[in-house]
């Protein structure tokens, strides 16, 4: 296995390292993240090679060791060296990483983007940035309600004769539920509750509610909390369940950066109320950096062990067995995942580069108006909507690759300490959480339609869908002209991937407004007519991110230094054919490609396969992931596979007497087949 995988890095077509140096940002970010890696490696705190075999009870001590441990790093480091620490922390051990970021990321990111200056200065004095005096958690999340937060039950009421709020949990599908740090760690928790004033509702708004005495521990009077127990995955985060029973707290705990409530009742809101969700973005665009992030390591592993996996031979006596990875069919089977994780990857870089500009333009609004809001407003919606569709397909496809990796180890990759059974586990929630992912591409395929129905009455189209430039012009009736070229080549340039790509969202949007049209036609209202084009709007939503992500894979290409050109090139071309090759149907419905020039991107996927299968293992190496981080036998630097599994199943499951032998197992061997006999009947005496 050794010699097998280092033949692999013989004679890489880029230079290996320039690559990672690229992907990661530049070298100095490369050598801290190798440098935090080491800690980790060196930490005895952070071992994670038994993670298969901890209980419950275990996970969440371990993963409470830990935070006191970082809790001072976090917040005395730097903070890119913090968000890096983060990044790999992210992939070692998932659920830690949410355990922390419930405080750090979800309780004191609400004090960040909705509690005033004079708030967030209380709340810090208090401890609530350095977790000393205050550990929180993010009550949104009921029983009876994830993605519609309009809809939340949970009451704060203003009670003017005290200057106070009373919290309240009207109705049992009001109980606060998975809300992670409840059952055993928080002492705070920034609760989501309907603002109800002079018997008028204003809302959701967030309040600030003390669950626990920060001396004893305590419940506070009026709270009840449980533990939700046992989950899929991400056991390390202590997920509870709250109840409020008219819980008095401070009116100042109302977070008011947005709306405020004075003291003579009188409710103030912002002129736009939307602007008090920018923040609530920040989640979606993290986890397509975490989606990036988690796809490299099951490419890793899939990878390093198809190149030293040999099965069956052509016969030749003596020969040796062919490697997984020399298989097309195997190729096919990773390279087209390898091209969508490069996707994902510089989609992540450029959606946190619009989510950045986006908040300092909205915190440098202040008390603007005119111009200045309706610009802000407008890069709102447009990154709402661009980070919901790609939270949703990104974190879909991440799931993917990652089983399709198991997949790929075949039995081996059922094992729990080969990596990727947990891995699947761990990730699977973030198709849920910040958004179920179908409400998520709702939400993006809803602006899609808004957009070009206000485009259709003059206003200027974003530059993300300026392929909708000539549908808008005709009147959204598109009218597709159709490709000329026919080899392989020229249907999978870059340039024809892209306007192949481009014509098929434009049809799907042109389709989605159609529906809704259609809805309105049979007299539906705004709403239910975007229900009624539900279907089309998902669809659309799922080609306008496609798009996006071949369009900004195509202009990191373009930026990228002349040494990793082509090779990221081959990547960017596999993965719009690959794509379009997996939604053929779109493109023949669209007129952009033939039914022939279809069969000539298959024949591109294939020869684009056995191209990059020459640098797949130099690919992962890119990645830059130590063996620590892999934490798979199987993905190993140095190709050990065999001796390395056996040695961590031994180790980690060494022999003992079965304890229910005696119990069990030996009367079940040492039972007899004799009948026993049944009682004596009087009509056999007659």
């Amino acid at each position: 296995p050794k010699a097998s995988i280092a033949e692999e890095r013989k004679a890489p077509s880029f230079p290996v390292r320039e690559l990672t140096y690229w992907l990661d940002g530049d070298k100095k970010v490369t050598e801290l993240k190798e440098q935090i890696m080491l800690e980790l490696e060196r930490d005895p705190l952070w071992r994670v090679s038994d993670h298969p075999n901890l209980t419950l009870a275990e996970t969440r001590e371990r993963a409470m060791k830990k935070i006191r441990r970082l809790a001072d790093q976090a917040t005395s480091r730097p903070l890119e060296e913090t968000m890096v620490r983060m990044s790999i922390i992210s992939v070692v051990d998932p659920g830690f990483w949410t355990r922390f970021g419930v405080h750090f990321g979800l309780f004191f990111g609400a004090l960040q983007g909705q509690a005033s200056p004079a708030q967030l200065a209380y709340w810090m004095e208090k401890g609530a940035f350095t977790m000393q005096g205050v550990t929180g958690c993010f009550g949104m999340t009921e029983l009876g309600h994830g993605s519609n937060v309009a809809g939340l039950e949970t009451i704060a009421t203003f009670d003017p004769n005290t200057d106070e709020f009373i919290v309240h949990s009207p109705t049992i599908t009001a109980t606060k539920w998975w809300i992670g740090g409840a059952a055993h760690t928080a002492t705070h928790c920034a609760v989501y509750a309907q603002l109800l004033v002079g018997g008028k509702r204003y809302g959701t708004k967030t309040f600030v509610v003390q669950l626990r005495d920060t001396q004893t521990f305590e419940l506070m009077p009026g709270v009840n909390i449980g533990d939700l127990g046992k989950k899929m995955g991400r056991d390390q985060i202590d997920n509870g369940w709250i109840r409020f029973t008219h819980v008095r707290i401070p009116r100042s705990h109302m977070l008011m950066k947005h709306t405020k409530v004075m003291r003579s009742g009188e409710v103030i809101e912002p002129p736009l109320a939307q602007l008090a969700y920018g923040a609530l973005i920040q989640g979606r665009v993290s986890m397509v950096g975490d989606s990036a992030n988690v796809a490299k390591r099951a490419l890793t592993i899939a990878t390093r062990y198809a190149s030293v996996r040999r099965q069956f031979s052509d016969g030749t006596p003596g020969a040796l067995e062919s490697k997984l990875i020399d298989y097309p069919i195997h190729q096919h089977r990773l390279l087209p995942l390898m091209a969508q994780t490069f996707a994902m990857i510089f989609a992540a870089r450029e959606m946190n580069t619009s989510y950045m500009q986006l908040m300092s333009q909205l915190n440098e609004l202040g008390d603007s108006k005119g111009a200045a809001v309706d610009a802000a407003i407008k890069n709102l919606k447009e990154t709402h909507a661009t980070s919901a569709g790609l939270k949703a397909f990104c974190t879909w496809m991440c799931l993917n690759i990652i089983d399709q990796c198991r997949q790929s180890l075949g039995g081996h990759g059922y094992s729990a300490y080969t990596g990727l059974s947990q891995a699947y586990s761990d990730f699977a929630v973030h198709c849920t959480w910040e958004g179920d992912n179908t409400i998520l591409t709702l939400q993006c395929g809803r602006y899609l339609v808004a957009t070009a129905l206000d485009a259709l009455k003059g206003q200027p189209l974003p530059e993300n869908l300026a392929y909708l430039k000539d549908a808008i012009k005709s009147g959204m009736v598109l009218e597709t002209k159709p490709f000329s070229g026919k080899s392989a080549a020229e249907v999978s340039s870059l340039a024809a991937l892209k306007a192949a790509w481009s014509s098929v969202a434009a049809n799907a949007i042109v389709n989605a407004v159609r529906d809704f049209k259609a809805g309105v036609a049979k007299g539906l209202s705004k709403d239910n007519a975007y229900e009624f084009s539900s279907a089309s709007r998902l669809h659309a939503a799922r080609m306008h991110t496609y798009t996006y992500l071949l369009h900004r894979f195509v202009a990191q290409v373009e930026q990228s230094p002349a040494a990793l050109r082509p090779i990221l090139t081959l990547l960017a071309q596999l993965f719009g054919a690959h794509s379009a090759v997996q939604h053929s149907g779109e493109f023949l419905q669209a007129g952009f490609y033939s039914g022939a020039q279809i069969e000539a991107l298959k024949v591109f996927v294939n020869d684009a396969c056995a191209q990059i299968r020459k640098d797949a293992v130099p690919l992962t190496d890119a990645f830059d992931y130590s063996d620590y981080i892999i934490n798979s036998p199987l993905g190993r630097y140095d190709g050990d596979v065999y001796e390395k599994y056996f040695e961590l199943v031994t180790s980690l499951n060494p022999q003992k007497p079965v304890p229910y032998f005696d119990s069990l197992i030996r009367p079940l061997l040492e039972r007899t087949n004799e009948s026993q006999p049944g009682p004596e009947l009087e009509i056999d005496q007659e």
